[in-house]
């Protein structure tokens, strides 16, 4: 399939590694279960139903877009879903909220004439200052459970060093998940089957949506209109030589958050993050999303219990972030203004992505202006 805006792309049938496939089709689980599993465990989450609806979007959005575009939930609602226990009705009515606003803003090509007001450093230090989040939060993950983080990260560099000497494909994340499961059967035992349980939620009342609008959809914006648009746009092209409008992301996200979140579904976005995340473990045809889009919806169908996730130990998913957080840095690092890309990312790390998204803004202004002035002299 072909769109406009498409350029230097190769057909996703041209050299198909099939173990590079496999592999990055699980390369952005580290971001999609941690969050999923921590927010069923503490809120109101369907996570049968979060996950089959991941699933089936991973395989609609690959084949939509050609490339292993991600699919992953909404972080800042993730992280409030997990600190503050939420309901499903308070969950729903932001993704409703953030769904349509989405759809409207992209086919009234909003995002475009944002875009050309936003200066390519400043998308650069949104990318930079992810990477910085997703390796401080790899640590986090990787002190609760050193013994397997380091196996984790060992097998990620035994085969990184393989893939450059013998030109060996990088498997590592299936050899790391299939160690991950082996431990968790042995100590856990077999989980028990769980079917999903599937319905469509009611409507949330007028106080829900007010709620949700500030506590959850305010703090959501930025990261959507940085990082899952314009930033993903920006690593799709620097990942895979492919040109997407972030109008057409903004209407994808509107869609999938409007067809998915009234059956219990979770807000779901693109990002930079998870586009890095499946180039770095081989990704490259929309094969790898069939692939983990069917993995996903197994694991709803048979195992949508947090028992079975939790089989998973927590230093995988500790050295996974770690080295997805490496590949989108390396991105954010291409960059002609490294001062103000350092800076936002050091403000990310610090504060958060908006305060961070809005001080770079008005920094490439003041800079813009001295150099004017410099030039008019």
């Amino acid at each position: 399939m072909s769109h406009p805006g498409t350029k230097g792309q190769k057909s996703p049938s041209d050299s198909v590694n099939i173990l590079g496939e496999i592999s990055g089709s699980v390369g952005n689980f580290g971001t999609v279960l941690p969050i999923l599993l921590g927010a069923a465990l503490v809120s109101e989450v369907n996570l049968g139903a979060a996950l089959l609806f991941f699933g089936l979007w991973y395989i609609v959005m690959g084949i939509y877009y050609g490339i292993p575009i991600s699919v992953e939930p909404m972080k800042a609602i993730g992280a409030i879903a997990i600190a503050g226990e939420l309901t499903s009705g308070e969950i729903a009515a932001s993704g409703l909220i953030l769904g349509a606003a989405l759809l409207f803003l992209g086919a009234g090509k909003g995002i475009g004439r944002l875009q050309g007001l936003i200066p390519e450093g400043v998308i650069r230090g949104v990318q930079l200052g992810l990477a910085l989040v997703l390796i401080k939060t790899s640590a986090g993950l990787m002190v609760q459970d050193l013994l397997f983080s380091s196996v984790a990260v060992g097998v990620f560099f035994v085969f990184l060093l393989a893939k450059r000497w013998r030109s060996l494909p990088d498997v590592s994340i299936l050899v790391v998940f299939a160690i991950g499961i082996a431990y968790g059967l042995l100590t856990r035992g077999v989980p028990d089957i769980q079917p999903i349980s599937l319905g469509v939620l009611p409507l949330p009342d007028p106080a829900t949506f007010i709620w949700a609008g500030w506590h959850l959809v305010l703090p959501q914006i930025p990261l959507t209109l940085t990082n899952a648009t314009v930033a993903a746009a920006l690593t799709a092209e620097d990942l895979y030589k492919k040109r997407i409008e972030p109008d057409r992301l903004c209407v994808t996200m509107g869609v999938m958050n409007l067809a998915s979140v009234p059956f219990g579904g979770f807000p779901l976005c693109h990002g930079a993050g998870g586009i890095a995340a499946h180039h770095r473990f081989g990704a490259r045809s929309r094969l790898s999303m069939a692939i983990g889009g069917a993995i996903l919806i197994f694991i709803a169908l048979f195992f949508a219990g947090p028992e079975a996730l939790a089989l998973l130990p927590i230093g995988l998913f500790g050295a996974l972030l770690l080295f997805v957080g490496l590949e989108l840095g390396r991105c954010g690092l291409r960059t002609d203004a490294p001062l103000l890309v350092g800076t936002m990312a050091l403000l990310t790390l610090l504060t958060n992505l908006a305060v961070a998204f809005v001080a770079g803004l008005l920094l490439a202004m003041a800079r813009d202006r001295i150099w004017g002035r410099e030039r008019g002299g």
